[in-house]
Protein backbone atom coordinates (compact mmCIF):
# COMPACT_ATOMS: atom_id res chain seq x y z
CA UNK A 1 0.00 0.00 0.00
CA UNK A 2 1.43 3.34 -0.88
CA UNK A 3 1.62 5.97 2.04
CA UNK A 4 -0.99 8.43 0.59
CA UNK A 5 -3.25 5.13 1.01
CA UNK A 6 -2.33 4.52 4.29
CA UNK A 7 -2.79 8.22 5.28
CA UNK A 8 -6.37 7.91 3.99
CA UNK A 9 -6.79 4.85 5.49
CA UNK A 10 -6.07 5.90 8.79
CA UNK A 11 -8.42 8.94 8.32
CA UNK A 12 -11.08 6.74 7.10
CA UNK A 13 -10.68 4.59 10.54
CA UNK A 14 -10.38 7.61 12.66
CA UNK A 15 -13.82 8.99 11.24
CA UNK A 16 -15.21 5.42 11.93
CA UNK A 17 -14.47 5.70 16.03
CA UNK A 18 -17.71 7.55 16.38
CA UNK A 19 -16.14 11.05 17.34
CA UNK A 20 -17.88 12.99 19.62
CA UNK A 21 -17.90 16.30 21.14
CA UNK A 22 -15.08 15.19 23.59
CA UNK A 23 -12.71 13.38 20.23
CA UNK A 24 -10.70 16.07 18.74
CA UNK A 25 -8.74 14.27 15.32
CA UNK A 26 -4.84 16.26 15.27
CA UNK A 27 -3.20 16.15 12.04
CA UNK A 28 0.22 17.94 11.46
CA UNK A 29 2.90 17.52 8.83
CA UNK A 30 4.68 14.83 10.58
CA UNK A 31 4.79 12.04 13.79
CA UNK A 32 6.97 12.12 16.71
CA UNK A 33 10.08 10.59 15.95
CA UNK A 34 9.73 8.29 19.15
CA UNK A 35 7.82 8.30 22.93
CA UNK A 36 11.18 7.59 24.28
CA UNK A 37 11.32 10.72 26.50
CA UNK A 38 14.96 11.44 26.50
CA UNK A 39 15.86 10.04 22.63
CA UNK A 40 15.18 13.33 20.46
CA UNK A 41 15.28 17.21 21.46
CA UNK A 42 12.65 18.24 19.07
CA UNK A 43 8.92 19.54 18.62
CA UNK A 44 6.89 17.67 17.37
CA UNK A 45 7.67 14.67 19.25
CA UNK A 46 7.68 17.06 22.61
CA UNK A 47 4.47 17.75 21.49
CA UNK A 48 2.83 14.14 21.89
CA UNK A 49 4.67 13.71 24.88
CA UNK A 50 3.37 16.27 26.88
CA UNK A 51 0.08 14.55 26.34
CA UNK A 52 1.12 11.14 28.25
CA UNK A 53 4.59 12.00 30.26
CA UNK A 54 4.79 15.23 32.23
CA UNK A 55 7.98 17.08 33.98
CA UNK A 56 8.43 18.67 37.11
CA UNK A 57 7.19 22.09 35.60
CA UNK A 58 5.62 23.19 32.16
CA UNK A 59 4.99 26.15 30.36
CA UNK A 60 1.29 26.91 29.66
CA UNK A 61 0.07 27.63 26.52
CA UNK A 62 1.02 31.47 27.33
CA UNK A 63 4.50 30.10 27.70
CA UNK A 64 4.19 31.17 31.70
CA UNK A 65 6.02 28.75 34.39
CA UNK A 66 3.17 25.79 35.71
CA UNK A 67 3.54 23.63 38.55
CA UNK A 68 3.51 20.11 37.24
CA UNK A 69 5.04 17.18 39.13
CA UNK A 70 6.64 19.70 41.08
CA UNK A 71 4.85 22.06 43.35
CA UNK A 72 7.19 24.32 44.47
CA UNK A 73 11.08 24.84 43.81
CA UNK A 74 13.50 27.28 45.09
CA UNK A 75 17.58 27.71 45.46
CA UNK A 76 18.61 26.11 49.06
CA UNK A 77 19.06 28.96 51.60
CA UNK A 78 22.15 26.92 52.78
CA UNK A 79 23.96 25.68 49.82
CA UNK A 80 23.93 28.15 47.03
CA UNK A 81 24.69 25.52 44.09
CA UNK A 82 21.24 23.27 45.18
CA UNK A 83 17.50 23.56 43.96
CA UNK A 84 15.18 21.57 45.88
CA UNK A 85 11.97 21.12 44.04
CA UNK A 86 8.86 19.63 46.39
CA UNK A 87 7.12 16.91 44.21
CA UNK A 88 3.50 16.29 44.01
CA UNK A 89 1.83 13.73 46.31
CA UNK A 90 -0.78 11.69 44.96
CA UNK A 91 0.35 11.36 41.43
CA UNK A 92 -0.05 7.73 39.94
CA UNK A 93 1.16 6.39 36.65
CA UNK A 94 -0.45 5.28 34.02
CA UNK A 95 -0.25 1.48 35.30
CA UNK A 96 -1.01 2.90 38.90
CA UNK A 97 2.33 2.84 40.26
CA UNK A 98 3.31 5.50 42.74
CA UNK A 99 5.03 8.32 40.81
CA UNK A 100 8.11 9.51 44.67
CA UNK A 101 11.39 10.75 44.33
CA UNK A 102 13.12 7.87 43.34
CA UNK A 103 11.23 7.93 39.57
CA UNK A 104 12.68 12.24 39.07
CA UNK A 105 15.93 10.57 40.20
CA UNK A 106 15.95 8.03 37.67
CA UNK A 107 14.71 10.23 34.82
CA UNK A 108 17.36 12.82 34.90
CA UNK A 109 20.40 10.42 35.26
CA UNK A 110 18.71 8.56 32.42
CA UNK A 111 18.29 12.03 30.43
CA UNK A 112 21.87 12.80 31.28
CA UNK A 113 23.97 9.30 29.72
CA UNK A 114 25.58 9.64 26.26
CA UNK A 115 22.80 8.66 23.74
CA UNK A 116 20.24 11.32 25.63
CA UNK A 117 19.41 14.01 23.17
CA UNK A 118 18.34 15.87 26.68
CA UNK A 119 22.15 16.18 28.37
CA UNK A 120 23.31 19.58 27.04
CA UNK A 121 20.19 20.85 29.56
CA UNK A 122 21.65 18.95 32.32
CA UNK A 123 25.29 19.73 31.49
CA UNK A 124 25.64 21.79 34.65
CA UNK A 125 23.95 19.34 37.15
CA UNK A 126 26.17 16.84 39.00
CA UNK A 127 24.27 15.07 41.10
CA UNK A 128 20.37 14.62 41.72
CA UNK A 129 19.59 12.98 45.29
CA UNK A 130 16.35 12.43 46.70
CA UNK A 131 16.15 13.94 49.94
CA UNK A 132 12.81 11.88 50.82
CA UNK A 133 9.78 10.13 48.93
CA UNK A 134 8.97 14.00 47.57
CA UNK A 135 11.71 16.23 47.77
CA UNK A 136 14.46 16.49 44.84
CA UNK A 137 17.53 18.13 45.32
CA UNK A 138 19.64 18.96 41.70
CA UNK A 139 23.63 20.04 42.99
CA UNK A 140 25.02 22.26 40.24
CA UNK A 141 28.98 22.96 39.27
CA UNK A 142 28.25 26.52 40.81
CA UNK A 143 24.86 28.42 41.56
CA UNK A 144 22.88 27.96 38.39
CA UNK A 145 19.86 31.17 38.37
CA UNK A 146 17.83 29.21 35.66
CA UNK A 147 17.82 25.67 36.08
CA UNK A 148 14.10 24.96 36.33
CA UNK A 149 14.18 26.57 32.48
CA UNK A 150 15.83 23.60 31.24
CA UNK A 151 13.10 20.98 32.70
CA UNK A 152 9.76 22.18 30.82
CA UNK A 153 10.44 19.34 28.74
CA UNK A 154 12.74 16.58 30.62
CA UNK A 155 9.73 13.73 31.12
CA UNK A 156 9.74 11.69 34.22
CA UNK A 157 9.64 7.93 33.89
CA UNK A 158 8.48 5.34 36.60
CA UNK A 159 11.78 3.53 37.56
CA UNK A 160 10.33 0.38 37.74
CA UNK A 161 8.43 0.16 34.19
CA UNK A 162 11.48 1.02 32.56
CA UNK A 163 13.29 -1.50 34.09
CA UNK A 164 11.13 -4.24 34.02
CA UNK A 165 10.77 -3.34 30.30
CA UNK A 166 14.18 -3.37 29.42
CA UNK A 167 14.73 0.06 28.58
CA UNK A 168 17.20 1.87 31.11
CA UNK A 169 18.99 2.76 28.41
CA UNK A 170 17.95 5.67 26.13
CA UNK A 171 17.11 4.90 22.69
CA UNK A 172 20.27 5.48 20.32
CA UNK A 173 18.12 7.07 17.43
CA UNK A 174 20.75 7.81 15.08
CA UNK A 175 21.89 4.76 15.32
CA UNK A 176 18.39 3.38 13.70
CA UNK A 177 17.73 1.64 17.64
CA UNK A 178 14.10 0.31 18.18
CA UNK A 179 13.24 -0.23 22.14
CA UNK A 180 10.19 -0.54 24.16
CA UNK A 181 10.01 2.66 24.87
CA UNK A 182 9.90 3.59 21.51
CA UNK A 183 6.24 2.84 20.69
CA UNK A 184 4.97 2.62 24.42
CA UNK A 185 4.48 4.81 27.34
CA UNK A 186 3.78 4.83 30.65
CA UNK A 187 3.66 8.55 32.49
CA UNK A 188 1.96 10.40 34.43
CA UNK A 189 0.19 12.90 32.09
CA UNK A 190 -3.61 13.58 31.52
CA UNK A 191 -3.66 11.12 28.51
CA UNK A 192 -2.92 7.68 27.93
CA UNK A 193 -1.18 5.28 25.13
CA UNK A 194 -4.12 3.28 23.46
CA UNK A 195 -2.60 2.51 20.08
CA UNK A 196 0.63 3.83 18.21
CA UNK A 197 1.09 3.27 14.76
CA UNK A 198 4.19 5.32 13.94
CA UNK A 199 3.67 7.52 10.96
CA UNK A 200 -0.15 6.45 10.63
CA UNK A 201 -2.32 6.51 13.63
CA UNK A 202 -2.25 7.23 17.36
CA UNK A 203 -4.69 6.78 19.80
CA UNK A 204 -5.07 8.39 23.42
CA UNK A 205 -7.60 8.49 26.18
CA UNK A 206 -8.21 10.65 29.23
CA UNK A 207 -6.18 9.09 32.07
CA UNK A 208 -9.44 9.06 34.59
CA UNK A 209 -7.32 8.82 37.67
CA UNK A 210 -5.20 11.82 36.46
CA UNK A 211 -4.19 14.35 39.86
CA UNK A 212 -5.21 17.48 37.73
CA UNK A 213 -8.71 16.62 36.95
CA UNK A 214 -10.17 19.47 39.35
CA UNK A 215 -7.60 21.55 37.59
CA UNK A 216 -7.81 21.92 33.82
CA UNK A 217 -11.07 21.56 31.42
CA UNK A 218 -10.10 18.67 30.42
CA UNK A 219 -12.56 18.54 27.81
CA UNK A 220 -10.60 16.45 25.46
CA UNK A 221 -11.20 12.96 26.46
CA UNK A 222 -10.12 11.15 22.85
CA UNK A 223 -7.25 12.23 20.96
CA UNK A 224 -6.92 10.56 17.60
CA UNK A 225 -3.45 11.85 15.76
CA UNK A 226 -3.05 11.30 11.94
CA UNK A 227 0.39 13.14 10.17
CA UNK A 228 -0.79 14.14 6.73
CA UNK A 229 2.50 15.54 5.07
CA UNK A 230 0.82 16.57 1.83
CA UNK A 231 -0.25 20.06 2.84
CA UNK A 232 -3.68 19.45 0.19
CA UNK A 233 -4.55 16.87 1.63
CA UNK A 234 -3.85 18.01 5.49
CA UNK A 235 -6.20 21.16 4.08
CA UNK A 236 -8.83 19.02 2.67
CA UNK A 237 -9.01 17.17 5.81
CA UNK A 238 -9.82 19.86 7.94
CA UNK A 239 -12.47 21.31 5.10
CA UNK A 240 -14.39 18.27 4.57
CA UNK A 241 -14.50 17.79 8.65
CA UNK A 242 -12.45 14.49 8.90
CA UNK A 243 -10.13 16.34 11.32
CA UNK A 244 -11.21 19.35 13.96
CA UNK A 245 -7.27 20.93 14.49
CA UNK A 246 -4.29 20.68 11.97
CA UNK A 247 -1.36 22.79 13.51
CA UNK A 248 0.10 24.05 10.80
CA UNK A 249 -2.47 25.81 7.78
CA UNK A 250 -0.30 26.16 5.20
CA UNK A 251 0.52 29.81 3.45
CA UNK A 252 -1.69 29.76 0.68
CA UNK A 253 -4.63 27.96 2.10
CA UNK A 254 -5.10 30.59 4.97
CA UNK A 255 -7.94 32.58 3.13
CA UNK A 256 -9.38 29.12 2.03
CA UNK A 257 -9.63 27.87 5.58
CA UNK A 258 -10.51 30.94 7.37
CA UNK A 259 -13.41 31.73 5.31
CA UNK A 260 -14.89 28.51 6.02
CA UNK A 261 -18.19 28.33 8.07
CA UNK A 262 -17.32 26.49 10.97
CA UNK A 263 -13.37 26.49 10.94
CA UNK A 264 -11.28 29.20 11.96
CA UNK A 265 -7.30 30.18 11.67
CA UNK A 266 -5.39 31.16 14.92
CA UNK A 267 -2.15 32.90 14.37
CA UNK A 268 0.53 33.91 16.47
CA UNK A 269 4.85 34.25 16.53
CA UNK A 270 5.97 30.96 17.17
CA UNK A 271 9.58 30.71 19.11
CA UNK A 272 11.48 29.28 16.28
CA UNK A 273 14.01 30.85 13.83
CA UNK A 274 14.90 29.11 10.54
CA UNK A 275 18.35 29.07 9.36
CA UNK A 276 21.50 27.36 7.56
CA UNK A 277 24.46 26.21 8.90
CA UNK A 278 27.57 25.85 7.20
CA UNK A 279 30.95 23.27 8.00
CA UNK A 280 33.34 25.98 8.66
CA UNK A 281 35.15 23.78 10.39
CA UNK A 282 36.47 20.83 7.74
CA UNK A 283 39.81 21.23 5.71
CA UNK A 284 37.91 19.84 3.27
CA UNK A 285 34.33 18.56 2.76
CA UNK A 286 32.88 15.68 0.68
CA UNK A 287 29.71 18.04 -1.12
CA UNK A 288 31.36 20.53 -3.11
CA UNK A 289 33.50 20.38 -6.21
CA UNK A 290 36.01 22.31 -4.80
CA UNK A 291 39.52 19.58 -4.23
CA UNK A 292 41.71 19.49 -1.24
CA UNK A 293 39.99 22.64 0.62
CA UNK A 294 37.05 24.09 1.85
CA UNK A 295 35.30 27.29 0.59
CA UNK A 296 33.40 27.47 3.83
CA UNK A 297 36.12 27.86 6.10
CA UNK A 298 36.76 31.35 4.25
CA UNK A 299 34.69 33.69 6.42
CA UNK A 300 33.91 35.68 3.24
CA UNK A 301 32.28 33.44 1.51
CA UNK A 302 30.04 32.59 4.55
CA UNK A 303 29.53 36.52 4.66
CA UNK A 304 28.88 36.47 1.00
CA UNK A 305 26.32 33.59 1.36
CA UNK A 306 24.44 35.62 4.33
CA UNK A 307 24.67 38.88 1.56
CA UNK A 308 22.81 36.82 -1.06
CA UNK A 309 20.01 35.20 0.93
CA UNK A 310 16.77 37.90 0.32
CA UNK A 311 14.85 37.31 2.81
CA UNK A 312 11.75 39.79 1.87
CA UNK A 313 11.59 37.85 -1.12
CA UNK A 314 11.13 34.61 1.14
CA UNK A 315 8.92 36.68 3.39
CA UNK A 316 6.70 37.59 0.63
CA UNK A 317 6.76 35.05 -1.90
CA UNK A 318 7.17 31.78 -0.50
CA UNK A 319 5.57 32.41 3.47
CA UNK A 320 3.25 34.79 1.85
CA UNK A 321 3.32 37.73 4.60
CA UNK A 322 3.70 34.59 7.34
CA UNK A 323 7.33 34.84 8.39
CA UNK A 324 9.62 37.89 9.93
CA UNK A 325 12.72 38.28 8.45
CA UNK A 326 16.04 37.33 10.97
CA UNK A 327 19.61 38.67 11.12
CA UNK A 328 20.38 36.14 14.37
CA UNK A 329 19.42 32.75 15.07
CA UNK A 330 17.20 33.78 18.54
CA UNK A 331 13.73 34.44 18.60
CA UNK A 332 12.69 37.83 19.57
CA UNK A 333 11.63 35.91 22.84
CA UNK A 334 14.70 35.25 23.96
CA UNK A 335 16.89 37.05 26.68
CA UNK A 336 19.94 37.72 24.28
CA UNK A 337 17.99 38.92 21.25
CA UNK A 338 18.19 42.67 20.51
CA UNK A 339 16.99 44.52 17.51
CA UNK A 340 19.74 45.40 16.02
CA UNK A 341 21.23 42.25 15.50
CA UNK A 342 18.41 40.81 14.32
CA UNK A 343 18.56 42.61 11.09
CA UNK A 344 20.39 41.20 7.54
CA UNK A 345 21.12 42.91 4.45
CA UNK A 346 20.91 41.36 1.32
CA UNK A 347 23.33 42.77 -1.84
CA UNK A 348 24.40 40.81 -4.62
CA UNK A 349 27.01 42.97 -5.94
CA UNK A 350 28.93 43.01 -2.65
CA UNK A 351 28.48 39.24 -2.47
CA UNK A 352 29.71 38.48 -5.33
CA UNK A 353 32.85 40.99 -4.58
CA UNK A 354 33.58 39.14 -1.63
CA UNK A 355 33.18 35.44 -3.82
CA UNK A 356 35.89 37.36 -6.04
CA UNK A 357 38.15 38.58 -2.79
CA UNK A 358 38.16 34.74 -1.34
CA UNK A 359 39.24 33.21 -4.76
CA UNK A 360 35.62 32.15 -5.90
CA UNK A 361 34.87 34.59 -8.28
CA UNK A 362 34.19 31.40 -10.64
CA UNK A 363 32.12 29.71 -7.79
CA UNK A 364 31.49 26.30 -7.09
CA UNK A 365 29.17 23.20 -6.15
CA UNK A 366 27.79 21.90 -3.26
CA UNK A 367 25.01 20.30 -1.65
CA UNK A 368 22.34 21.28 0.61
CA UNK A 369 20.72 19.38 2.56
CA UNK A 370 16.51 19.91 3.41
CA UNK A 371 14.14 18.65 5.35
CA UNK A 372 10.57 18.28 3.55
CA UNK A 373 8.80 17.23 6.37
CA UNK A 374 9.19 19.90 9.81
CA UNK A 375 9.30 23.50 8.92
CA UNK A 376 6.62 25.54 7.17
CA UNK A 377 7.56 25.68 3.78
CA UNK A 378 10.59 24.02 4.46
CA UNK A 379 11.30 22.67 1.05
CA UNK A 380 10.32 25.58 -1.29
CA UNK A 381 12.05 27.64 1.17
CA UNK A 382 15.09 25.49 0.43
CA UNK A 383 14.19 25.88 -3.34
CA UNK A 384 14.71 29.66 -3.45
CA UNK A 385 18.14 29.58 -1.84
CA UNK A 386 19.38 27.31 -4.48
CA UNK A 387 18.22 30.41 -6.81
CA UNK A 388 19.73 33.15 -4.16
CA UNK A 389 23.11 31.05 -4.61
CA UNK A 390 23.43 30.99 -7.99
CA UNK A 391 23.41 34.58 -8.43
CA UNK A 392 26.97 34.79 -6.36
CA UNK A 393 28.31 31.88 -8.12
CA UNK A 394 27.39 28.89 -5.88
CA UNK A 395 25.83 26.23 -7.73
CA UNK A 396 23.40 24.41 -4.90
CA UNK A 397 22.31 20.65 -5.41
CA UNK A 398 19.34 20.15 -3.40
CA UNK A 399 18.85 16.94 -1.76
CA UNK A 400 15.23 16.96 0.48
CA UNK A 401 14.14 14.33 2.70
CA UNK A 402 12.37 13.80 6.06
CA UNK A 403 13.06 14.74 9.05
CA UNK A 404 13.99 11.41 10.26
CA UNK A 405 16.68 11.07 8.11
CA UNK A 406 17.60 14.65 8.29
CA UNK A 407 18.42 15.17 11.48
CA UNK A 408 20.71 12.48 11.84
CA UNK A 409 23.10 13.84 9.49
CA UNK A 410 23.48 16.86 11.36
CA UNK A 411 24.04 15.65 14.74
CA UNK A 412 26.26 12.66 13.14
CA UNK A 413 28.57 15.09 11.09
CA UNK A 414 27.84 14.18 7.96
CA UNK A 415 26.33 17.08 6.32
CA UNK A 416 28.37 20.29 4.91
CA UNK A 417 25.58 23.11 4.08
CA UNK A 418 21.98 21.93 5.75
CA UNK A 419 18.48 23.61 6.72
CA UNK A 420 17.58 23.51 10.93
CA UNK A 421 15.38 25.56 12.91
CA UNK A 422 15.92 26.23 16.69
CA UNK A 423 13.16 26.65 19.12
CA UNK A 424 14.10 27.99 22.90
CA UNK A 425 12.36 26.25 25.31
CA UNK A 426 14.48 27.88 28.34
CA UNK A 427 13.88 31.79 26.51
CA UNK A 428 17.75 32.11 27.25
CA UNK A 429 20.61 32.01 24.74
CA UNK A 430 22.46 29.55 26.97
CA UNK A 431 20.12 26.59 25.10
CA UNK A 432 21.49 28.25 22.16
CA UNK A 433 24.95 28.01 22.54
CA UNK A 434 24.71 25.27 24.37
CA UNK A 435 23.72 23.10 21.36
CA UNK A 436 24.80 25.15 18.63
CA UNK A 437 27.53 26.77 18.66
CA UNK A 438 29.84 24.99 21.88
CA UNK A 439 32.46 22.33 20.98
CA UNK A 440 30.45 19.06 19.84
CA UNK A 441 31.82 16.90 23.17
CA UNK A 442 29.76 14.66 24.63
CA UNK A 443 27.48 16.41 26.98
CA UNK A 444 27.65 20.01 24.72
CA UNK A 445 27.35 20.84 21.12
CA UNK A 446 25.23 17.74 19.81
CA UNK A 447 23.88 20.05 17.07
CA UNK A 448 26.68 21.96 15.92
CA UNK A 449 27.04 20.46 12.79
CA UNK A 450 29.70 23.62 11.79
CA UNK A 451 32.69 22.80 13.25
CA UNK A 452 33.06 25.94 14.83
CA UNK A 453 35.42 25.33 18.06
CA UNK A 454 36.60 28.39 20.48
CA UNK A 455 38.00 27.41 23.93
CA UNK A 456 37.48 31.09 25.29
CA UNK A 457 33.62 30.44 23.63
CA UNK A 458 33.26 27.25 24.96
CA UNK A 459 34.76 28.90 28.36
CA UNK A 460 32.16 31.62 28.40
CA UNK A 461 29.10 28.94 27.41
CA UNK A 462 29.67 27.30 30.69
CA UNK A 463 30.00 30.11 32.48
CA UNK A 464 26.30 31.28 32.15
CA UNK A 465 25.75 28.15 33.90
CA UNK A 466 26.93 29.80 37.40
CA UNK A 467 26.85 33.75 36.99
CA UNK A 468 24.43 34.69 39.51
CA UNK A 469 25.01 38.22 38.55
CA UNK A 470 22.43 38.75 35.92
CA UNK A 471 24.13 41.81 34.36
CA UNK A 472 27.74 40.25 34.01
CA UNK A 473 26.04 37.21 32.50
CA UNK A 474 24.22 39.29 29.83
CA UNK A 475 27.21 40.64 28.89
CA UNK A 476 28.42 37.33 28.17
CA UNK A 477 26.08 36.81 26.43
CA UNK A 478 26.33 39.60 24.13
CA UNK A 479 30.10 38.83 23.67
CA UNK A 480 28.79 35.41 22.47
CA UNK A 481 26.20 36.73 20.27
CA UNK A 482 29.05 38.86 18.87
CA UNK A 483 31.35 36.15 17.42
CA UNK A 484 28.03 34.50 16.45
CA UNK A 485 27.23 37.12 14.08
CA UNK A 486 31.21 37.61 13.27
CA UNK A 487 31.75 34.07 12.47
CA UNK A 488 28.53 33.47 10.47
CA UNK A 489 28.70 29.97 10.52
CA UNK A 490 24.83 30.05 10.70
CA UNK A 491 22.85 32.00 7.64
CA UNK A 492 19.04 32.97 9.82
CA UNK A 493 15.96 33.15 7.21
CA UNK A 494 13.54 33.90 9.13
CA UNK A 495 10.96 33.60 12.38
CA UNK A 496 8.04 31.45 12.39
CA UNK A 497 4.94 32.71 12.62
CA UNK A 498 2.09 29.68 13.64
CA UNK A 499 -1.50 28.83 12.17
CA UNK A 500 -3.61 26.63 13.74
CA UNK A 501 -6.36 25.46 11.65
CA UNK A 502 -9.23 24.65 13.84
CA UNK A 503 -13.12 23.79 13.66
CA UNK A 504 -15.17 26.70 15.77
CA UNK A 505 -15.89 24.36 18.49
CA UNK A 506 -12.33 23.52 19.62
CA UNK A 507 -11.55 26.18 21.85
CA UNK A 508 -7.75 26.89 23.49
CA UNK A 509 -6.57 29.51 25.56
CA UNK A 510 -4.24 31.11 23.11
CA UNK A 511 -1.93 29.73 20.34
CA UNK A 512 1.32 27.83 21.77
CA UNK A 513 4.48 29.98 21.21
CA UNK A 514 6.34 26.65 21.30
CA UNK A 515 4.12 24.94 19.07
CA UNK A 516 3.41 22.36 21.53
CA UNK A 517 -1.04 22.10 21.85
CA UNK A 518 -1.66 20.49 25.46
CA UNK A 519 -4.30 19.13 24.96
CA UNK A 520 -5.52 19.23 28.40
CA UNK A 521 -5.86 23.08 28.31
CA UNK A 522 -8.75 22.52 25.14
CA UNK A 523 -12.38 23.24 25.54
CA UNK A 524 -15.02 21.38 23.29
CA UNK A 525 -18.44 22.91 22.39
Amino acid sequence: MKKTGILAAALLASTSIGASAETIRWARVGDALTLDPHSQNEGPSHTMRHQMYEPLIIRDMSGAFQGALATDWAPSESDPNVWTFTLREGVKFHDGADFTAEDVVFSFERAMTPTSDMKELLSSIVEVRAVDDYTVEFVTDGPNPILPSNFTNLFIMDKDWTEANNTVEVQDFEGGEITYATVNANGTGPYRLVSREPEVRTVLSINEDYWGADEFPLEVTEIVFTPIQNAATRVAALLSGEVDFIQDVPVQDLSRVSETDGLRVETAPQNRVIFFGINMGADDIEADNVEGANPFADVRVRQAMNMAINRDAIQQVVMRGQSQPAGMIAPPFVNGWTEELDTAMTDVEAAKALMEEAGYGDGFSVRLDCPNDRYINDEAICQAVVGMMAQIGITVNLDAKSRALHFPLITDGLTDFYMLGWGVPTYDSEYIFNFLLHTRTGDRGSWNGTGFSNAEVDEMIVSLASETDLDVRNETIATIWDVVQTETMYLPVHHQVLNWGLADGVGIPQVDPEDQPKFKFFTMN
